[in-house]
C-alpha cells in the first residue's frame, strides 16, 4: 500500500508539471503563460517532494525535513514571483490578448 501511495503522488507529480509545461507552450500571451508554471507545475513539484518525504521519512524513521523545507519555500515563493512578474508586465505594458483584457478599466 505504502509504494501505491507514493506511485500515485509521483504519477500526479508528473501530470502537474506535465499540465504546466503544455499551458507555459500553448497559451498564447504572458499573463496566460504565467499560470502554466506557477500553478501546475507548483502542484507537481509539490506532489513529488511529499513523495520523497514520506519515503525517506518511512526509509530513515526520521522526519525528512529537506523536502518539507524544499515545498514550503516552492510554495511561498512561486505566487510571490508570479505577482512580480504580472505586476512588471503590466507596467512595462506587455501585449495582451483580448482574452485577457481586464473589461472593468
Amino acid at each position: 500500500m505504502f509504494e501505491i501511495i507514493l506511485s500515485i503522488l509521483v504519477l500526479l507529480g508528473g501530470f502537474f508539471t506535465l499540465v504546466g509545461s503544455i499551458g507555459l507552450f500553448k497559451l498564447p500571451d504572458f499573463y496566460m503563460r504565467l499560470h502554466g508554471p506557477t500553478k501546475a507545475s507548483t502542484l507537481g513539484v509539490g506532489a513529488v517532494l511529499l513523495a520523497s518525504a514520506i519515503h525517506f521519512s518511512f526509509k530513515t524513521n526520521e522526519i525528512s525535513l529537506h523536502e518539507i523545507l524544499v515545498t514550503l519555500f516552492l510554495f511561498i515563493t512561486a505566487p510571490v514571483s508570479a505577482h512580480l512578474m504580472a505586476k512588471a508586465a503590466l507596467h512595462i505594458k506587455v501585449k495582451q490578448e483580448k482574452r485577457t483584457i481586464n473589461k472593468s478599466d
